[in-house]
This record gives structure tokens, C-alpha cells and sequence, in this order.
């Protein structure tokens, strides 16, 4: 017999499905409670149950796309025919990859605005990728390298969204460049980053 919970966790469900198709089909426009409670089979004062209105919505559209990204990041660091350094391209490209197939749930994912709850998965997704930069350049200097390397990877999609990255101009695509950031990571001992530039006695 299914339960009151069981029920309520299927409707959540099927209300963020909907959610989600309806986010790339229009973007954020085409995500109303009327719709998505309409194309969930069920009514708008059960979508509002669940949801108090469209802002928290997308915000658990944001949370369930941050997860899924953290758990990708620990299935890739839990491979061991992965070397440190294509775990980190096989993370960095899976992210990209994401915002070229997905780009309105890609851009809600970092959308978030300013004073609202962060979102755990996300700083579990963060915490992944520095896990990861850390088998390359040490954990003193993950934190920085880890950072550096989010936000090229990002900008690199963004400006791959919206064509600003012809292969023509630039000799190379997203992926090529995104593999080059990550060759460029320095390795171990000879890492000198804001935290640890004692390690080299010329600095």
C-alpha cells in the first residue's frame, strides 16, 4: 500500500520533470505552476504544496542539476582507470557539456541570487572538483587551481553558448581548450600558489 509520503514524494517528483522539460523547451518563461501542475496531472493547488511559488521551483531544478553534477564527480573519482588528469577533464568536460545540451538549466544553475540559502550540492559539486585538482597539484594549492580552472571551464561555455568560440578563429574548440587548461595545471612540489610561496625560497 503506498503511503501519504510516498505519494507526496511521486508528485514532487513528477512536478520537477515537468519542471524540467518545460525549462528547455522556454526557459524560465515557460515555467508557470499552472503549467507545470497541468502537465504533472495535477492540480495548481497541488503544485503550490509542494512549491510556494516559481522562484523555489527553479531553485529545486538548480539543487536536483548541482546534484547530479556532485554525483558524477564521485563516480569519476572513484575510477580507478582514470589518471588524475583525465578525471579532472572527464569532470571538466561533462560540465561543459552540460551547458551546451542544457543552457537555460545551465545558466539557472548559477542564477543564484545574491543573499539567497546556498545550495549544498553545489558546494559538494565544488568540493568534488577540488578533491580532484588536489591529486594533481597538492591540497595547499587545490583550492585555487580548483577555482581558477571552474571558472575557465565556465566562461569557456559561455562564450561557446552563445558563438563567441568559433574553431575557425581560435584554432580549437571548448573541449581542446578546456584540455589545455588542465595540462596546465602545475603537479605536486613544484606548485607555487598564494598559500605556499615559502615552498620556493626565490619568491
Amino acid at each position: 500500500m503506498t503511503t501519504r509520503a510516498e505519494t507526496a514524494a511521486h508528485t514532487r517528483q513528477a512536478l520537477l520533470a515537468t519542471a524540467s522539460a518545460l525549462l528547455d523547451q522556454g526557459g524560465p518563461e515557460a515555467v508557470t505552476l499552472r503549467e507545470v501542475g497541468s502537465g504533472a496531472g495535477v492540480s495548481r493547488s497541488a503544485a503550490y504544496r509542494h512549491f510556494v511559488g516559481k522562484d523555489e521551483l527553479l531553485a529545486a531544478l538548480a539543487a536536483e542539476a548541482w546534484a547530479v553534477v556532485a554525483d558524477g564527480l564521485e563516480v569519476i573519482a572513484s575510477d580507478p582507470d582514470l589518471s588524475p588528469e583525465d578525471a579532472v577533464r572527464t569532470a571538466m568536460h561533462a560540465l561543459s557539456d552540460l551547458g551546451l545540451d542544457r543552457p537555460h538549466l545551465y545558466r539557472l544553475m548559477f542564477a543564484t541570487p545574491a543573499g539567497a540559502p546556498a545550495i549544498p550540492a553545489a558546494a559538494r559539486a565544488q568540493n568534488g572538483l577540488m578533491s580532484l585538482v588536489s591529486r594533481i597539484v597538492g591540497a595547499d594549492a587545490a583550492r585555487h587551481h580548483a577555482a581558477l580552472l571552474f571558472a575557465t571551464t565556465h566562461g569557456l561555455t559561455d562564450l561557446d553558448t552563445h558563438g563567441h568560440l568559433p574553431p575557425d578563429k581560435w584554432r580549437a574548440d571548448r573541449h581542446t581548450l578546456i584540455d589545455l587548461a588542465v595540462s596546465s595545471l602545475p603537479h605536486g612540489d613544484s606548485v607555487i600558489g598564494p598559500d605556499n610561496h615559502d615552498r620556493n625560497p626565490d619568491v
